[in-house]
């Protein structure tokens, strides 16, 4: 049997993608004990799990340290590594939204030229530049993006939104919708070829436990 690695991404995500992984068959007992390995094994079904933070997980596939990831379909769009997308799980979902003072619609509505605060500078540049036609000057910014409008640094941000709270808390809104997001499967290129049969199989099995 071919071995299989799969990277996950820490936190919520990975507790979820495991609970549906184990109800496809493939559980690894390892995760579950309190250690400080790295990488856990689940030697009967030749299979080797491991968790990174979430813009490193596409990095992985594609360079084939892992051959499958489970990821947010943000850190997809925003990290531009090559991998097939090849199933959406359907959980951790939310949304990639423009924020902002109530003020701030009439800016977009009429194209003007406006700061944009964001972690995901490629994603908001794709909106701006590609969707809405409009020229922006985007700031990227590792933080609290929301800081971003209320210290005049930008006139919206492009963030992603679950509840709505943090924005309603500060004075913000939800201004436009860019896309859904939600946890993704990637699959490395070139594993996808030459451990096909195994790849797919697994595909199958975790979407008929979807």
């Amino acid at each position: 049997m071919e071995e299989l690695t799969i990277a996950l991404t820490k936190g919520r995500l990975a507790d979820r993608t495991m609970e549906l992984l184990t109800k496809a068959g493939y559980p690894c007992e390892e995760m579950k004990e309190d250690s400080r390995k790295l990488i856990f094994r689940n030697e009967d079904l030749k299979m080797n799990f491991f968790l990174s933070k979430g813009p490193d997980v596409p990095t992985y596939v594609e360079y084939g340290a892992a051959d499958i990831g489970i990821v947010g379909s943000d850190i997809i769009m925003e990290e531009q590594r090559r991998a097939y997308e090849v199933l959406d799980l359907r959980f951790g979902k939310c949304r990639m939204c423009v924020a902002g003072p109530e003020s701030a619609r009439e800016l977009l509505q009429h194209h003007e030229m406006i700061r944009v605060a964001s972690k995901y500078p490629n994603i908001a540049r794709d909106y701006f530049y590609n969707t809405k036609m409009q020229t922006v000057d985007i700031i990227k910014l590792n933080g609290s993006v929301e800081l971003g409008p209320l210290v005049g640094l930008s006139d919206v941000i492009v963030d992603i939104v679950e509840t709505g709270s943090t924005l309603r808390e500060n004075g913000l809104t939800v201004l436009e919708t860019v896309c859904d997001i939600s946890a993704r499967m990637i699959v490395n290129q070139v594993s996808m070829q030459m451990k096909a049969e195994r790849i797919t199989k697994f595909i199958s099995d975790v979407r008929a436990a979807l």
